[in-house]
């Protein structure tokens, strides 16, 4: 398996209060490269550090993580760790740098002393493979929180790097905005091939993803294809977490009797699946 991030026994405490508090207790993983994974858990599950774990933002209290074999301890790497994982967080605005929306884009390549011929070339591709290249010339604080997020994201995506992990880039947005966001990340990786990392409390955003990784009170608790992981309703509520609209209507049928299976994730699936068993039935 071709791995671009591995954790071995993470542990991560937060020793600034009055009292210290572990966030991700023994946690270990794999990210294989190309896919397109999420990571769902309630607030304070721990979902947010193991992201800024991943570009070495936050370092291990205990355990090791590596990037395509860098170890995140090692500071003479941590340039090349971060241009390797790039980080989008909850907000854009604090990632927006510049008044200009190609001058922001351009910002990290400039900062690394890419080539302005290259840059060029870079922020006409990272503009055009989110859908804002006729955006290049606007104010960024005149768009869209979506469309701002899309900006972020072109920003990473200028730097080249093999995996974006996203820390609930969704949060600050309204649905249109999510729906926008959510389908730049899918491109991203269905047509480019970039690893996702998705972090996010939305059961709908992990429905097509490659894989779910549920976090909770810092471990693991489910990892597997998000087909699967949704049937195991009882134990998400259990948690603290929902499932997905199509999911809680098949287990309330489930529930009453009606033989229905939970893992038809999308409308179409779940309406099929109703159907079928209404069918039966007759």
């Amino acid at each position: 398996m071709n791995d671009i991030i591995k954790i071995e026994n993470l542990t991560f405490t937060y020793s600034g209060g009055e009292t210290p508090h572990t966030a991700i207790r023994g946690v270990s993983l794999e990210i294989e490269k190309g896919t397109f994974v999420a990571v769902l858990g309630h607030n304070g599950s721990g979902k947010s550090t193991l992201a800024k774990e991943m570009n070495a933002i936050l370092l291990p209290s205990g355990g090791r993580v590596y990037v395509n074999g860098m170890d995140t301890f090692e500071e003479s790497l941590l340039l090349e760790i971060r241009k390797t994982v790039g980080m989008v967080f909850q907000n854009p605005d604090n990632q927006i740098v510049a008044n200009v929306v190609e001058d922001d884009v351009a910002f990290g390549p400039e900062n690394i002393g890419v080539a302005p011929d290259e840059i060029r070339r870079r922020v006409d591709a990272a503009l055009s493979a989110v859908g804002m290249s006729v955006y290049r010339e606007h104010a960024p604080h005149l768009l869209s929180g979506g469309q701002k997020q899309r900006i972020a994201i072109a920003g990473v995506i200028a730097m080249e790097p093999e995996c974006i992990v996203l820390d609930e880039p969704t949060a600050m947005l309204d649905p249109v905005g999510r729906r926008e966001v959510i389908q730049t990340i899918h491109k991203l990786n269905e047509e480019r091939g970039i690893t996702i990392v998705l972090i996010t409390h939305h059961m709908d955003e992990t429905i097509d993803a490659d894989r779910l990784i549920v976090m909770s009170d810092g471990v693991i608790v489910e990892d597997g294809k998000p087909a699967d992981i949704f049937t195991h309703v009882k134990r998400l509520k259990d948690i603290g977490l929902t499932v997905p609209e199509t999911t809680e209507l098949l287990y309330e049928l489930q529930e009453e009797g009606i033989q229905v299976s939970l893992d038809a994730l999308s409308i179409e699936d779940c309406a099929r699946e109703i159907y079928s068993a209404i069918s039966k039935k007759d």
